[in-house]
């Protein structure tokens, strides 16, 4: 096994642990404040400071990904979220709305740390001229995130109905605990480290490549936290009158699906080398939501459009983004690749919160329908963004050009 091979499997493991508590958790709040009467709106409220900070998070961490290195900032992550269920691990009482706020938004922190290392620290891992292995790699590590993110769901009920909410949150803190010391010792040091020290300006992108695909990123999972967040699952549970348990099962199944599909990307698309692919399946994925909407409208059967719509969109929505996540690793600086990388999944935690708000706030006043045609209109502007990507090889020739 090669000391490559090593160090993705520890980025991989730790990205792994990391992704079931932060998929537990989020089950853990959502059930524990819907058996105190929180209404789905309001539960959804506790998550916006966790979004918030993302975009703040993925915006400074790279610098400081840059500066210190990849190993030290997903180390940090690690530690902050456990800080974070060590904060909801206190008596019931002290379990309020700012409070569980506070523990989301440091959870935040700590996911868009560990995230942004992980994909940053792949870059560093893979040759320049083996794009091939390095979109497998990039599909793989960000499909099996939100398989797991899936499973974290299921595990957050089982561990709700097993330990109760406080025994839950102490028992993932201490796994995590024991992840986050092996972790201290088994990451490559200076990984990702930049060799020239970055100056504080330049966390804003200077690149074509990197804008244009932070803005077609935004808008893309703008697209789809429009409906999926807050309108679907109070729609499933209104419209067609399911239990708590069975929309979050099903919520869960479809993320495992989705995660499955990204790590099958490469397969589909076949190697890219940039802008096409992107504008092709954007396109196709701006078709469904609106598909889903019209048939709606149309008077169709409620059950089966909207699942079978959900689940197309998914196949497609999957793959275009393993596809933008393999373009922003492939686009980002080798030296100093983190900065690129934060800057885009700041674009993407803007996005997230754009699309939790809208999708609160349009589904409450207009209706599902309204939330898929917004989700159709968003897709659609990534799609057209992306045809200002240049290809890859240009790129690389102008990032040489100016070094």
């Amino acid at each position: 096994m090669t000391a490559s091979i090593r160090q993705y499997l520890v980025i991989t493991g730790n990205y792994w642990a990391f992704t079931l508590t932060d998929g537990a958790l989020r089950m853990l709040v959502v059930l524990h404040f819907h058996q105190l009467g929180y209404s789905p709106l309001a539960i959804a409220l506790l998550f916006i400071f966790y979004e918030f900070f993302g975009v703040v998070t993925n915006l400074v961490g790279g610098y400081l990904g840059a500066r210190l290195g990849l190993n030290r900032t997903m180390n940090i992550g690690l530690f902050l979220q456990i800080v974070a269920l060590v904060m909801l691990a206190v008596p019931a009482a002290m379990l309020t709305v700012p409070w569980v706020m506070a523990a989301q938004a440091l959870s935040g922190i700590a996911k868009d740390l560990n995230k942004m290392s992980a994909k940053s620290g792949i870059k560093m891992l893979v040759p320049d001229d083996q794009q091939g292995q390095l979109y497998k790699w990039v599909a793989i590590l960000t499909g099996s995130k939100n398989t797991l993110k899936g499973v974290g769901f299921f595990l957050g009920g089982v561990l709700l109905m097993s330990a109760g909410f406080t025994g839950a949150v102490v028992l993932m803190a201490v796994v995590l605990g024991l992840v986050w010391l092996a972790s201290l010792f088994l990451l490559k040091q200076e990984l990702g480290k930049s060799t020239a020290k970055p100056k504080f300006r330049e966390i804003l992108s200077k690149s074509k490549a990197i804008n244009v695909l932070s803005a077609a990123r935004m808008f893309l999972f703008g697209a789809r936290d429009v409906w999926f967040v807050v309108a679907l699952p109070v729609y499933m549970a209104t419209v067609f009158g399911w239990d708590h348990w069975k929309v979050g099962g099903f919520m869960a199944s479809w993320i495992i699906g989705y995660g499955f599909v990204q790590t099958l990307a490469p397969r589909i698309t076949g190697h890219t080398d940039g802008k096409s692919g992107a504008v092709l399946w954007a396109a196709l994925l701006a078709v469904i939501p609106a598909l889903i909407a019209g048939a709606l409208m149309a008077g169709w059967s409620a059950q089966l459009v909207v699942i079978g719509g959900l689940l197309l969109f998914g196949v497609l929505f999957a793959i275009n983004s393993s596809l933008h996540s393999y373009l922003i690793v492939s686009y980002a600086r080798g030296d100093g690749v983190s900065l690129d990388v934060g800057f885009y999944y700041m674009s993407n935690a803007a996005g997230r919160l754009l699309g939790t708000v809208l999708s609160g706030w349009v589904y409450q006043a207009y209706g599902l329908e309204a939330c898929l045609w917004i989700s159709s209109a968003l897709v659609a502007v990534a799609a057209l963004l992306s045809v200002w990507l240049p290809e890859r090889t240009a790129h690389r020739a102008v990032e040489q050009g100016s070094a």
